[in-house]
């Protein structure tokens, strides 16, 4: 990528200085990296974490996804903190708080105390993820230059995939599992360090009072959301306590649009959502997040206690998926700037997506790597072509004093959908599996406690399968595995049915290009 250094923006505070962008996007990308790695070097500790804490599939779903949580609920406030009080100290703040947060959750020694752990680091991640998107859109005015910064950026999601189970899966081999988080708060103090050097800062927006209203909305909207989603699979889809949660997110969405179109300075331009490259392209993030979340958080499961590999074996198993994110995306905004458009490509993305996950469902446990290691590629390159130029679409509507907030949609739309992705992914699997277990002949001859053990998780199932008498522990073993099979395929034809579902839609209403300068509402046809 050639890079041109721009003007110098008129929010720069301080003496003038040359701005280096090439720089500037280093050390944001290196922040970026940070989160992303965040987001999945725990799925490949998760057995560990199952049989070091005793953490059932619940509680491994909560270490997962507490830090979605508080990433989902304060993504948005995160954006327009920036936004208001200086981007460069936001990122600064947010990366020394992951770092303490990280070196906390190394020590942890419950269950609890690491979910609480994971909260503090979502709330960290809250202020540094939208912060670098807004920081890459605002040094890269110029909109094909824009386009292959935010190609880099999404690229960073593919290594942020790759690095964080090889890296967890390395350390799982030589250190105990608390060094997975130990080791991210160098790399978060690395990038806080070169911030203030390469970084210009930016002035407090003095012009406009914070929308505390617009903050404590959308922190309710969010957070019951995600809230509502995870518990879900617990209390049932239908019950009482779930349609309430749903009642209050959905009124808290409600108020706050009205309350957004009532203010002079809003969190975020709610009219920016009628701009279809801004809320369809939206759409299709959330959609592609949700299938890859779900997938692994199963497939880490798969790897290494069905088929025997080790953390570091299934990490690196995993890097095709990696790499093809990584290209994908850098070729995605690349063609999107071209006369194909962001509607074909997208469009592409999510069917290449829907057709891996078709084909993931068909897996057994004899499968090869070869064709799991093509299954990935296929999904990796889709997630790439979908993730990356619906990103640039978003960000080329917004006005550069609101960067902030526009990337705290997209990052909010990212988390929603993987919390969704893991929530319902995950109740699919937990339905099916308990109810082969339930039916399983087998496990009937066994003692309620042991039936009642295996039905916990995965690895629950397998040390059933363990204690058993020689006679059955490999038909236990055997049901076992068939039981999580049958649920990761139907999880998997889940996710494909949303791609494909996803997919049309794009086709239906997603713009294909910009029908002007971004400014406001402005709505692409």
């Amino acid at each position: 990528m050639t890079i041109d250094a721009p003007h110098r923006p008129h929010s720069h505070a301080g003496p003038a200085k040359p701005i280096r962008p090439a720089a500037v996007l280093a050390v944001v990308l290196v922040a970026s990296l940070t989160i992303n790695v965040e987001t999945t070097i725990v799925n490949v500790a998760l057995p560990t974490l199952n049989s070091e804490l005793g953490a059932t599939t619940r509680g491994l779903q909560w270490i997962v996804d507490s830090y979605n949580l508080a990433f989902a609920a304060l993504v948005l406030a995160g954006g327009t903190i920036g936004d208001k009080f200086g981007r460069r100290g936001t990122l600064i703040a947010g990366l020394v708080l992951f770092a303490l947060s990280s070196v906390g959750a190394a020590l942890c020694t419950t269950t609890g105390a690491l979910i609480v752990m994971r909260l503090v680091m979502g709330v960290a991640a809250a202020l540094i993820f939208p912060t670098t998107l807004a920081i890459i859109t605002d040094t890269f005015r110029d909109p094909r230059q824009r386009a292959a910064a935010i190609g880099l950026w999404g690229a960073v999601t593919g290594l942020g995939v790759a690095v964080g189970p090889i890296l967890g899966g390395a350390l799982l081999e030589v250190f105990w599992w608390g060094s997975l988080f130990l080791a991210l708060a160098p790399i978060a103090l690395v990038a806080a360090v070169a911030a203030p050097v390469v970084i210009p800062a930016s002035s407090p927006d003095r012009t406009s009072r914070l929308d505390r209203g617009g903050l404590v909305l959308s922190v309710t909207m969010l957070g019951t959301l995600v809230y509502t989603i995870i518990e879900a699979p617990e209390h049932g889809w239908t019950s009482a306590r779930t349609l309430a949660g749903f009642a209050v997110a959905a009124l808290a969405v409600g108020g706050f649009a009205w309350w957004e179109r009532r203010r002079q300075d809003p969190l975020i331009d709610v009219r920016l959502f009628a701009n279809l490259r801004f809320s369809a392209a939206s759409g299709a993030v959330t959609v592609a997040f949700f299938a890859l979340f779900g997938f692994i958080f199963l497939i880490t499961q798969f790897m290494q206690q069905l088929q025997g590999f080790g953390p570091l074996d299934t990490g690196v198993r995993i890097l095709p998926v990696a790499l093809s994110i990584a290209v994908g995306s850098v070729l995605g905004t690349r063609l999107a700037v071209s006369r194909i458009g962001t509607k074909v490509v997208v469009f592409v993305g999510l069917l290449m997506m829907a057709g891996s996950f078709a084909w993931i469902s068909t897996v057994d446990l004899g499968v090869g790597y070869p064709e799991m290691a093509a299954q990935m590629v296929l999904l990796g390159t889709g997630l790439g072509l979908t993730s990356a130029p619906a990103t640039d679409s978003i960000m080329g509507v917004v006005r550069p004093e609101q960067a902030g907030a526009g990337s705290a949609v997209n990052d909010a739309t990212r988390q929603v959908g993987g919390t969704l992705g893991v929530a319902v992914i995950g109740s699919i699997f937990s339905t099916l599996y308990i109810g082969r277990l339930a039916d399983s002949a087998v496990l009937q001859g066994l003692p309620e406690p042991a039936r009642s053990t295996a039905q916990e998780g995965l690895a629950q199932g397998l040390a059933v399968a363990a204690q058993s008498p020689d006679a059955v522990a490999g038909a236990v073993r055997e049901s076992v595995g068939e039981a999580f099979l049958a649920g990761m395929s139907a999880g998997c034809l889940t996710a494909a049915a949303v791609c494909l579902a996803g997919a049309f839609f794009v086709l239906a209403v997603l713009p294909a290009h910009p029908v002007g300068p971004a400014a406001g509402a402005r709505v692409g046809r």
